[in-house]
């Protein structure tokens, strides 16, 4: 069924008809995330200009029982924005106000549209700065941070997006309003602004966001290490842990990564070394030194064949340049890929990257590995040609990296979320009781199932039918007929 005139006109009524996208050529450009692979047009895209507009897009929604999903910059990893047919799209790219910098209370009031770096640069002046920073800070937003906790190199240290929002002004998928948190981040009673955290859109949509802003460390290190395996590498990582030090951050790159990055941004990387790590330490000027020592003989230790210092502010940005391009970069050396993100302890680093290789090479599928090292938060990146008739192996194989992460006693998400693309796996990880509590919980922000459906937990139509992912017709492969 497509939504009709009738629901189309309210909509406009309750924003502009000139923010009401019906045009289908035109809602293509919101038919899915980051993750590529699964495609679904909308009806209908709104593109409210204020909350105010928010809530009256999803009251329109409730009354007609049509489906929406909120959508910030797109950059999701786990097709978590991926739209519903018969159903609209909820932009929030026009809500990018930093309605306030408190630098007393140090925090910073703002919309969801606010990109991750955008909020330190407001907040710099100050002396303050946001310490979540994941790789596509530039471009992506905060109100996606809080939809998938987002995290980023940094989170070893100073913890995930739920570690830093205070509150959250959240609209219901009845339309209603309500609070989540406080200012001061303290509350009484069950704390439902954590349940709301990382909820993916399935809880709700976020339109005001109060975070906690840091004081900007007094110094800050960073080195660059090659190695000569990955399992030096990762020992390493475990020797800095044991030693009672506590890095910023902690980041691993393979050499499939570290070609294409060093390919893209020409950071200084080692083409062909095995592996690389980059560590930084920040803090007061004299534990920073003490430590800082202590890890560059450890690296040492373990055979680390070359140690490059950032000398200067311009040093370490390239260094962060090169390890935050490596996603995008990916896409010089393979022209599909996926991303995936799952989690498993620290002393198991090895012995899950040997599994992956192999796993790998039993596909006939090249995986490069970039990942936050401290946390064993890992990004496979699973590199594959559709054009070859790759992409089915590809995503097996990329289903099967998560899974195994859970196996070795991790989790199937980090960071990137579950979405459409792991919502199958969960009953890896998590007991039918389990699912069946998370689906209580929806269901008592969402009796309807109206808000952001068919992501996150498993559904028999879902993990039979796989709906999203998009597969040309023989015509169209053919070049005789276009998809419009």
């Amino acid at each position: 069924m497509t939504l009709g005139a009738t629901v189309r006109r309210t909509f406009e009524r309750a924003l502009d008809p000139k923010d009401v996208i019906s045009d289908p050529v035109k809602c293509r450009a919101y038919e899915c995330d980051g993750l590529t692979g699964y495609r679904v047009a909308p009806d209908l895209v709104l593109l409210p200009h204020n909350a105010e507009q928010v809530a009256a897009a999803v009251r329109v929604c409730a009354q007609h029982g049509v489906p929406f999903v909120a959508r910030g910059a797109g950059t999701g990893l786990s097709g978590g924005a991926l739209p519903v047919a018969d159903g609209v799209v909820i932009s929030l790219a026009r809500l990018k106000r930093v309605l306030e910098i408190d630098p007393v209370n140090r925090r910073a009031v703002l919309e969801p549209g606010v990109t991750n770096l955008e909020i330190t640069t407001a907040a710099a002046p100050h002396g303050l700065y946001y310490a979540p920073d994941p790789s596509s800070q530039q471009v992506c937003t905060i109100g996606g941070n809080v939809a998938e906790n987002s995290g980023g190199a940094h989170c070893l240290k100073y913890g995930f997006t739920t570690h830093h929002v205070l509150s959250c002004k959240v609209v219901l998928a009845d339309g209603s309003v309500v609070t989540l948190g406080t200012d001061t981040g303290e509350q009484l009673g069950p704390d439902l602004r954590g349940v709301f955290l990382g909820s993916e859109g399935t809880l709700g949509i976020t339109t005001t966001i109060t975070v906690r802003l840091l004081r900007t460390p007094e110094s800050v290190r960073t080195l660059l290490a090659d190695f000569p395996s990955v399992a030096a590498a990762g020992d390493v990582v475990s020797d800095i842990i044991a030693a009672g030090i506590v890095p910023a951050a902690v980041e691993m790159m393979d050499t499939l990564a570290i070609e294409a990055a060093e390919e893209a941004v020409h950071a200084g990387y080692t083409v062909g070394v095995p592996a690389a790590l980059v560590v930084e330490l920040d803090g007061p000027v004299e534990e920073c030194d003490v430590q800082f020592e202590q890890v560059k003989t450890i690296c040492d230790r373990h055979g680390c064949t070359r140690l490059h210092i950032a000398g200067s502010v311009e040093e370490r940005a390239a260094i962060w340049r090169g390890r935050k391009a490596a996603f995008a970069a990916v896409g010089r050396i393979s022209p599909d890929y996926f991303v995936q993100d799952g989690v498993v302890p620290r002393t198991r680093l090895a012995e899950v990257l040997d599994r992956i290789a192999a796993m790998g090479r039993d596909a006939g599928i090249r995986v490069a590995n970039v990942f936050h090292a401290g946390d064993g938060n890992l990004h496979p990146l699973v590199l594959y040609s559709a054009a070859a008739g790759e992409t089915e192996r590809a995503e097996r194989l990329s289903g099967q990296i998560a899974e195994l992460c859970v196996e070795l006693g991790g989790s199937l998400s980090g960071e990137h979320g579950i979405g459409t693309d792991k919502a199958c796996s969960m009953p890896t990880m998590f007991s039918e009781e389990d699912l069946d509590v998370m689906r209580r919980v929806r269901a008592g922000f969402d009796p309807r199932g109206l808000c952001n459906p068919g992501k996150v937990l498993p559904t028999p139509r879902l993990c039979g039918e796989r709906p999203g992912k998009y597969k040309p017709h023989p015509l169209e492969e053919a070049g005789l007929i276009e998809r419009l």
